[in-house]
């Protein structure tokens, strides 16, 4: 509160009696600040060692009485350092006076508030948001699961495209057959030497083809599978419950969906194509001429190495087509690692901002109260700098100064009379021994 000043002080000049005027209504302001800071500082204290226990619980896997016991020492030492600490810094910091002494207490704040986030405010954190961070865990876990699915089974199918080819390779070969069987090849009909090298590759790619098809069931009976697993999964994700109990559950899941992925893996038939496309030319079996005359097995020879340019080709056709498949980039591994609340905070700490700042808050809000009231301090020495002590004494001042001068006076009248008292009471003595001996 404002007081006037006294006659001493009507020498000041305006700006030094206004600057006067705000250091003792500063101080006054403190002097009623100073009343509950020490109890609003330990609320704080204690509310952020609360969060730490919730934090260090998460990560102790014990749940017998050792881990209670060390959890909680570990909230109360937080809580007591960060009281005794942000105790120090508000009392000392400051009244520093000197620019080395302000600038060494505030490094020193700064590490200090770096210890305190280190030893509390991720836990605090965790404790915040540690589910919901478990949480998108699991979800970003079912998004990887789920690319890896998809990407398998496009591979797969990609696979499965090649059936088209070896089909049209097939048809191609079943309709030289039958020109051969009406003479328009080699120019003898009938079921000859080229007829049976015919029908021999024929049968191959219409057997490799039958394969390709066999796949075909055992692909989306894959893909359903692994889509029903991938809703189970997601269900999990967003179920009531405690977050731990579901992650067992779907940690099950994600095993039995990696199995499924592997078997998609392997249910594509470009390796397959792609051996048979090299067997093709090279699986030939040549057999004996059966011509008439040399003129027809001579023209039964020219049809077969025609038959076998041509099989070379297609050869060239399907491996090419398979080896793009193979080509294709294979769906990276997955596997569901399980992690605990405070990692999945620091994971994933930019989806958690709003309960990061919280914990950072509740820990270093004292850094705020100590530069407001460096800030004060410093307001108050600039308005007191320059004046004496009778230029700075209120009116409340000097009546107490009077009132103590009142009390001293009146002791050292108490301690005169005694003296006198004393004296009075030792003088008589010698007199009367005086009178004695006379």
């Amino acid at each position: 509160m404002r007081h006037k000043v006294t006659e001493a002080t009507q020498g000041l000049t305006a700006a030094e009696a206004k600057g006067l005027r705000t250091a003792k209504e500063l101080e006054g302001h403190l002097a009623w600040l100073d009343t509950f800071t020490p109890a609003a500082l330990g609320v704080l204290a204690i509310a952020s060692g609360i969060y730490t226990y919730l934090g260090v619980s998460t990560l102790l896997e014990d749940t017998g009485a050792m881990s209670f016991f060390a959890a909680v020492a570990y909230s109360i030492a937080v809580s007591v350092g960060i009281f005794v600490f942000w105790s120090y810094m508000l009392r000392l910091l400051p009244s520093m006076r000197s620019a080395a002494g302000f600038i060494g207490l505030t490094v020193s704040t700064i590490v200090g508030s770096l210890a305190i986030v280190a030893m509390s405010s991720w836990l605090n954190a965790a404790a915040l948001a540690g589910s919901a961070a478990v949480e998108q865990h699991l979800d970003y876990t079912v998004r990887d699961y789920q690319a890896a699915l998809e990407q398998s089974h496009d591979i797969a199918l990609s696979g499965q495209a090649l059936g088209r080819e070896v089909q049209r390779a097939r048809e191609a070969f079943e309709a030289l057959a039958d020109q051969e069987r009406s003479g328009e090849l080699s120019g003898a009909a009938g079921e000859g030497a080229v007829f049976r090298v015919l029908t021999q590759k024929n049968e191959e790619l219409r057997n490799l083809e039958g394969q390709i098809a066999g796949q075909q069931p055992l692909i989306e009976a894959a893909y359903e599978e692994g889509n029903a697993i991938l809703g189970r999964m997601r269900a999990l994700t967003v179920a009531p419950g405690p977050v731990e109990q579901r992650s067992v559950a779907f940690s099950e899941e994600s095993v039995r969906l990696a199995g499924v992925i592997s078997n998609l893996n392997q249910y594509s038939v470009a390796p397959l194509v792609s051996r048979a496309a090299a067997d093709l030319p090279a699986s030939v079996v040549l057999p004996e001429l059966d011509g008439r005359n040399s003129a027809v097995r001579d023209a039964q020879s020219s049809t077969i190495a025609s038959v076998l340019d041509a099989l070379d080709q297609r050869s060239r056709t399907l491996k090419q087509a398979a080896d793009e498949v193979l080509a294709l980039e294979p769906p990276q591994e997955t596997a569901y690692n399980p992690i605990s609340s405070a990692d999945a905070v620091i994971r994933y700490a930019g989806s958690f901002v709003p309960s990061w700042a919280g914990a950072i808050a509740i820990d270093l809000l004292p850094a705020i109260l100590v530069f407001v009231l460096a800030i004060a301090q410093a307001a108050i020495r600039s308005g007191r700098d320059g004046l004496s002590i009778e230029e700075t004494l209120t009116l409340a001042d000097l009546k107490a100064a009077i009132n103590a001068m009142k009390d001293v006076e009146a002791t050292m009248g108490l301690a005169d009379g005694e003296i006198q008292r004393r004296v009075a009471a030792i003088e008589p003595e010698p007199l009367i021994r005086q009178d004695a001996a006379e």
